[in-house]
């Protein structure tokens, strides 16, 4: 999700100066790393002090030194938890007893993970701050957006393999750009009850967006769709003929070609 940061900031890409071996010493990394996010929330990354952090964690400065020499190793640490636990998400859910339930009862299941993976102070203030300071990120980058259009794209091609992958790019496109707004403005919003109901608009919004295309009831009758290779466009018509060639004329961007990309739509 973010572009490495070549900062105003003079991030440090430091690694833990000690690794915690012992449960006692992982839990205590643990509990720093939340009350980062909590202070990264509540004053903004640049106002965070370690002193701060040490106090909301309820542990000496020292204990903090031992296993951060700043806050932006904090910070950095962070990023890490919160990739592994999407990573760990999306590959509990990409398996064939999730992906062939009735489409809303998939959606559902995802967007349900997503939530519980948001409940978590570190994966929901990384989040916030990729879509709004990205400039302190170092090893979150905009890679991640594309493995989660990656991970959506499967998803879709094992529900209906005759999509096309011009196709599937563009629903997993739209479907992470889409629900990742949605989910940006719930965890920014005080409000519980607002937040839930945004959140159960992200699973109509999708399920209302793929239906035609993964849908439970889908026919077997497959017509090819002309997909203008510039803009992607669908709004396309037939131009002539070249050198025995159909031509074809976007009626979005006005440009000509011989041969567009097809993609596959179920009637």
């Amino acid at each position: 999700m973010t572009e490495d940061s070549h900062l105003s900031i003079n991030i440090s890409p430091k690694k833990l100066r000690r690794q915690p071996s012992q449960k006692r010493g992982k839990d205590r990394v643990e509990k720093i790393l939340e009350a980062a996010a909590e202070v990264f929330d509540e004053v903004g990354y640049e106002a965070a002090t370690t002193h701060q952090i040490a106090a909301k964690a309820g542990t000496a400065i020292g204990s903090l030194y031992q296993f951060f020499p700043d806050k932006a190793t904090i910070f950095k640490t962070m990023e890490l938890r919160h990739a592994e636990r999407v990573k760990e998400m999306w590959s509990a859910s990409d398996t064939p007893k999730i992906i062939l339930l009735p489409l809303r009862q998939m959606m559902h299941h995802l967007v349900a993970a997503t939530t519980q993976l948001f409940s978590h102070p570190v994966s929901r203030v990384v989040f916030v701050k990729f879509f709004t300071q990205r400039q302190i990120f170092q090893s979150i980058d905009e890679s991640m957006t594309q493995e989660a259009i990656n991970f959506v794209a499967r998803i879709l091609q094992q529900r209906n393999p005759l999509l096309g992958d011009l196709e599937l790019d563009l629903l997993a496109e739209v479907c992470i750009h889409s629900s990742n707004a949605v989910i940006l403005s719930a965890l920014r919003n005080p409000n519980l009850q607002r937040r839930q109901l945004l959140e159960k608009e992200i699973e109509d919004l999708l399920v209302s967006y793929l239906e035609p295309y993964v849908g439970d009831n889908i026919s077997n009758n497959v017509m090819k769709i002309m997909v203008c290779p510039h803009c992607y466009s669908k709004q396309v018509s037939k131009n002539g003929h070249r050198r025995g060639k159909q031509c074809y004329l976007c009626k979005n961007c006005q440009k000509q070609f011989v041969k567009a990309s097809e993609i596959e739509k179920f009637q």
